[in-house]
């Protein structure tokens, strides 16, 4: 059995969203707020890292390493946990080291993180050296992989569907960013152990569905595997929306403004320009075209991200008229 740290403040909010689900005309529009989970200014992350610190410091390690993006949300909560729960961190950021230090960079800085860049293309080999060199150096390192996503870290999510089971909202869809797979694959196996009847659809954030969906069906089963858990799911059990993501990783295009724009100025919650942007932007554009029944519930489950706002261009982009 995996050990579980405590991290994030649970159980996170559900919100009805009477405003947008009255502008839209759709389904009655409720969201899940895990930019409230609180480790670092929130994020889905924290809930997976329960688990992978558990996992970390069972096995007495000093140091976390993990890697993203240079605005990536994972890391920076990553940076938060080892924090939290006295631990060194170092994160392996993919891209160049930008001339500003904004959003979550700041934080990962701020936190205490140590911070190297190295190529996209070269994220994987640069983190396998940067783990080597610390347990060289007796850093006792714990390696987290990108977005948490992995046996463990889906844990996190499959807690997380046993918490809204006992909020008793009952949605008919659950709509979500889905990036690295984790969150998705924990959905999935939380909604088999409670025994869900909606359906789980995650929006892709740069991924396509051929690619991404056998890989979470892999984790799913190899995690309920894992748990000698009696669950078994193919590729087309995973459900995947990829036409929101064509312009690319991180690229915020107009539709992403204005979701944005339309959260902040209907709801007053505030969606990021990498992740529940897109997300969101997915959602509105199915409700639009009526791919949900006027009377279901559909949930949107925010998974954070807000201090990618405060990174430019972003920001220039988002108050531009």
């Amino acid at each position: 059995m995996v050990e579980r740290v405590q991290l994030a403040n649970l159980p996170t909010p559900v919100e009805f969203l009477p405003h947008l689900t009255s502008s839209l005309g759709g389904p009655d529009l409720f969201i899940k707020r895990d930019d409230l989970t609180g480790l670092g200014m929130g994020g889905n992350k924290t809930r997976k890292l329960e688990f992978l610190l558990g996992d970390a410091l069972a096995r007495g390690c000093k140091t976390l390493l993990s890697t993203g993006a240079v605005q990536s949300n994972h890391c920076r909560q990553v940076a938060a946990a080892a924090a939290k729960t006295g631990l060194g961190c170092i994160l392996v950021l993919a891209g160049q080291a930008p001339e500003r230090i904004q959003g979550n960079l700041f934080l990962d800085k701020l936190i205490g993180a140590q911070i190297f860049f190295t190529e996209k293309e070269k994220r994987d080999q640069a983190l396998q050296e940067h783990f080597d060199k610390a347990e060289e150096e007796g850093l006792k390192p714990y390696l987290i992989p990108y977005g948490g996503s992995n046996q463990i870290g889906a844990l996190g999510y499959l807690h997380a569907m046993e918490e809204l089971d006992k909020q008793k909202i009952n949605p008919d869809w659950i709509v979500f960013a889905s990036s690295s797979g984790g969150t998705q694959a924990g959905l999935i196996l939380g909604a088999h152990k409670t025994g869900f009847k909606g359906k789980i659809l995650g929006i892709s954030i740069e991924h396509q569905t051929s690619v991404f969906a056998p890989e979470i069906a892999a984790l799913v089963n190899q995690t309920a595997k894992t748990l000698e858990y009696d669950c078994s799911v193919t590729p087309e059990d995973v459900l995947i929306k990829d036409s929101y993501c064509q312009a690319g990783y991180g690229v915020l295009t107009q539709a992403e403004v204005d979701v944005i724009r339309l959260f902040a100025q209907k709801e007053g919650i505030l969606l990021d320009p990498v992740y529940t942007g897109r997300a969101a932007a997915g959602l509105v554009d199915l409700i639009r075209k009526a791919y949900f029944k006027k009377g279901e519930k559909v949930l949107f489950w925010h998974t954070g991200g807000t201090p990618a706002l405060f990174a430019e261009p972003y920001s220039k982009r988002l108050l531009q008229t």
